[in-house]
């Protein structure tokens, strides 16, 4: 899919393009291309004298790789957006091209992305800059405003995050954990875990982009703040992630205290039964060997039920007595 953005007394207006002569009627500031097809990309090479790498999106982390500066005066950055979906949430990695200095070039101004699949931060600033006039001015003014968005939606998220894990302790600290509420919990919190290291991971890809474009000095002053103000907004979610992360790991060792208790109520069970069956198991070896016993051959018939109930005597009083210390409890 490619689309393209223009800028219309300051709002944003979006195209998509079915045809090399559709792009050829536009003069956008950014064009968006969501798992374009060879057809599409050759489209942009025709009309831009734009190459799209075949690697834009390749899973790299050196910094070299990701951010740099080519010959012809093009800015590539290639940073990863989150996504964070109940089910499975995960990053995407996005491909900016962008050229400012090299007047030759007919894509001079105009901001490229190339992504795999729709982003719910470019949904959100197409939306914003529909609505508010003057939200965007060139295309550096998308790039950042997309990082921006990118950081407020790991901050939504967050919030989100910290009203579950209260759900979360409210049943941990209820104190009535079972087996079958501990898994649930451990899953919960696994969960919780996992995006919010996911959002911090992003946010440090975010900063090394924005970090990037200043060191680039493509920006005026009032983007150069702009930039700064996020990196400030970034900084306060790294604090936050970190009281999350100690919640999790509270809930996490507190759960798995929990766990321990009943294990330890089941053992402490059966330690109290082997106990209480050591006297009849005794009197049992006893009276079983092949001896003649006086006791027994005075009581005539009655041996029998008398070393039953000797041994039932014997078990009973161990009990009675744990259950008074109150060690069957």
């Amino acid at each position: 899919m490619l689309n393209i953005f223009t800028l219309a007394n300051g709002r944003l207006f979006q195209e998509e393009i079915d045809s090399l002569e559709e792009l050829s009627k536009f003069q956008p500031i950014w064009v968006d291309l969501e798992s374009p097809t060879q057809e599409e990309k050759r489209w942009i090479k025709q009309h831009y004298g734009l190459s799209i790498p075949e690697d834009a999106m390749d899973e790299d982390i050196e910094e070299s790789a990701r951010f740099y500066k080519e010959d012809n005066g093009d800015l590539h950055i290639r940073s990863d957006f989150l996504v964070a979906d109940e089910e499975e949430p995960h990053t995407v990695r996005v491909a900016f091209i962008l050229n400012l200095v090299n007047v030759e070039l007919k894509s001079m101004g105009v901001l490229f992305s190339i992504h795999d699949e729709d982003v719910p931060v470019f949904r959100l600033l197409r939306m914003r800059a529909r609505r508010a006039p003057g939200l965007i001015e060139d295309a550096k003014e998308v790039l950042l405003k997309l990082f921006d968005a990118d950081a407020e939606y790991s901050a939504d998220t967050l919030e989100g995050i910290y009203v579950e894990l209260e759900k979360v302790s409210t049943k941990v600290l209820a104190g009535n954990m079972t087996d079958e509420l501990a898994g649930e919990v451990l899953g919960a919190i696994a969960r919780h875990e996992d995006l919010s290291g996911r959002i911090r991971r992003n946010m440090m890809d975010t900063r090394r982009a924005l970090s990037f474009m200043i060191r680039s000095k493509i920006l005026t002053r009032d983007q150069f703040e702009d930039a700064r103000q996020i990196l400030r907004d970034i900084d306060s979610l790294d604090s936050h992630t970190a009281f999350l992360f100690d919640k999790i790991n509270f809930l996490m060792d507190a759960t798995v205290g929990f766990i321990n208790i009943n294990q330890n109520k089941i053992i402490k069970i059966f330690s109290v039964a082997s106990v209480a069956l050591l006297p009849p198991t005794l009197i049992a070896s006893v009276y079983g060997m092949n001896l003649k016993f006086p006791e027994l051959e005075f009581l005539g018939g009655l041996a029998y039920p008398y070393t039953v109930a000797l041994m039932v005597a014997s078990a009973l009083v161990p009990m009675w007595y744990f259950r008074r210390r109150g060690w069957l409890k």
